[in-house]
């Protein structure tokens, strides 16, 4: 089975399973072929985080690039900035994604990566039609950069996301040609030609004669880390994320919180209230430690033990909303799936160039939109994750995965930035407090918080609920539309070995299954 947000993603991972591939090969399958049909969300330039359960055992890969060796807060903070410039060099750093593949096929793949690439690279060859839904993405991104970008700087990636001069529509036919071939390149080179090949050679000339930070030996020198989840019991199952630098610490520190209080059903305010108070004491926790750990001491057992989720349980108020200690932000652009074969290989795997389609640099003639995660850094002077050379930044992507009694159940996500773990909390929460089969968990409507007391539930969200939490003192805003509520998929295994998948209701999801 194959769960992702574009059908054509889903059934390129199906047809590799067919072909005799495993989990990990379907997945990177449909990794590929949504950097092609879906570059709205993700890219050959973004990052990338896996997590792989097989014969027994959860491994992590954590596939976030570092920043450049020249680049440091210093100058930035010097002009007065609070973040890094969202679009242009500054925010770019190493991208992860190609050597998390090559990672990923080397150590678990059973086909070759050529052969797992290759429905992709036809994919951009001779075109696809485009999604409703990544056509509105696509059309908003264009509106965007054509106010916000200027210049030649910019220019390739007009080129080539508005070939004649505007986005793609619904149904049209859309071809990359360039990104083809990058495809095969790394195919053939299982991902190193992009750090250390002509690609790289490519990204590097473009970056000098344009200003840009990335050395030919910050990308050489770049590998992805192999990791050991963190995870945390939650009434009789086990709930995992990916070590920091990425916040899946987040969803951990808000569940154990919410493990403390008894719940009466999913819609009664009162669950969504210790809900949001307990997602508001985890982000500010996060925002205060989550950093990379080669650089910054994070104390995760101290965050994740039993007296610390004491203690930030008692500041919560049963009927009164209180004010947070972090603030957030809407943008993301980022891709989850989740696979599993016959044999029990499981896959919980997401990508990402952060906002939409990142920095809104293409490095020539390669079809690569480089991303801008370096937004998540800090520029605070001696704050845990402030901006260094070869440093990792905060990682909003996280994948998830679910045990029970040391077996899998399997892997579940939901992407878009600051969302995520709100979504990770919500779905493990409908699953598990609440008994919701997987789609019935992804379908349910969703509140987010944004800022301070501000809390947007989206259509479809319980009306009496809304209230109900206004008059607790939330500022509750209603959507008009469900874009940033993020988009999720979920594979469950039951005790018999069938699969039961739930795919996101506000993508073009599909569930793929053979």
């Amino acid at each position: 089975m194959v769960a992702t947000s574009h059908p054509l993603a889903a059934q390129a991972g199906l047809e590799i399973l067919k072909k005799g591939g495993n989990a990990v090969d379907a997945a990177l399958a449909t990794a590929a072929a949504l950097t092609v049909v879906e570059p709205t969300s993700n890219g050959l330039g973004g990052d990338a985080f896996a997590l792989v359960w097989h014969e027994g055992r959860l491994e992590g890969l954590n596939g976030s690039g570092p920043a450049p060796s020249g680049l440091d807060a210093g100058p930035f903070r010097a002009g007065g900035l609070k973040a890094l410039p969202a679009y242009g060099w500054p925010a770019v750093t190493v991208p992860g994604l190609p050597a998390t593949w090559g990672a990923l096929s080397k150590r678990y793949g059973r086909l070759s990566l050529k052969e797992v690439l290759a429905p992709a690279a036809a994919c951009a060859e001779e075109g696809h039609p485009v999604a409703p839904n990544v056509a509105r993405l696509w059309h908003r991104a264009a509106s965007l950069f054509g106010t916000n970008l200027r210049g030649d700087l910019f220019r390739p990636w007009f080129e080539t996301f508005c070939p004649g001069g505007r986005p793609p529509r619904p149904g049209e036919l859309f071809r990359n040609p360039d990104q083809a071939r990058t495809l095969a390149a790394l195919a053939e080179t299982k991902g190193r030609d992009f750090y250390e090949g002509e690609l790289a050679r490519r990204i590097v000339a473009f970056a000098e004669a344009t200003g840009g930070y990335l050395k030919p030996g910050d990308l050489a020198a770049f590998e992805p880390q192999w990791v050991e989840p963190l995870g945390v019991d939650y009434r009789g199952y086990r709930v995992w994320e990916i070590p920091p630098n990425g916040q899946g610490l987040v969803v951990l520190m808000a569940l154990k919180i919410l493990e403390g209080f008894e719940f009466a059903h999913r819609d009664d305010p009162r669950t969504f209230h210790l809900q949001l108070e307990a997602m508001k004491l985890a982000f500010a926790d996060g925002a205060r430690h989550i950093a990379d750990r080669r650089f910054a001491d994070v104390p995760v057992e101290e965050l994740l033990g039993d007296a610390h989720a004491a203690r930030r349980r008692a500041l919560v108020a049963e009927d009164e909303a209180r004010p947070p200690r972090a603030d957030l932000t809407d943008q993301g652009g980022t891709v989850y799936l989740a696979a599993a074969d016959g044999e029990g290989m499981m896959v919980s795997y997401i990508q990402s160039n952060f906002w939409g389609f990142g920095s809104g640099l293409v490095v020539p003639g390669t079809g690569v939109a480089l991303h801008n995660r370096g937004l998540g850094f800090s520029l605070e002077k001696d704050h845990p994750n402030v901006l260094e050379p070869g440093k990792r930044p905060y990682h909003t992507i996280i994948p998830g995965f679910l045990t029970c009694r040391g077996e899998a159940v399997g892997p579940f996500g939901v992407m878009g930035a600051f969302m995520q773990p709100q979504g990770h909390v919500q779905v493990v929460m409908n699953s598990v407090d609440f008994g919701l089969n997987p789609q019935e968990a992804l379908d349910a409507p969703r509140w987010q918080w944004t800022s301070g007391k501000t809390v947007e539930v989206e259509p479809g969200f319980p009306h009496p609920a809304a209230l109900d939490l206004a008059r607790r003192g939330h500022d509750v805003r209603q959507a008009l539309e469900s874009t940033s509520f993020g988009r999720g998929q979920i594979i469950w295994r039951s005790d018999e070995g069938s699969l039961a998948g739930g795919t996101e209701p506000r993508a073009d999801g599909t569930i793929a299954a053979w």
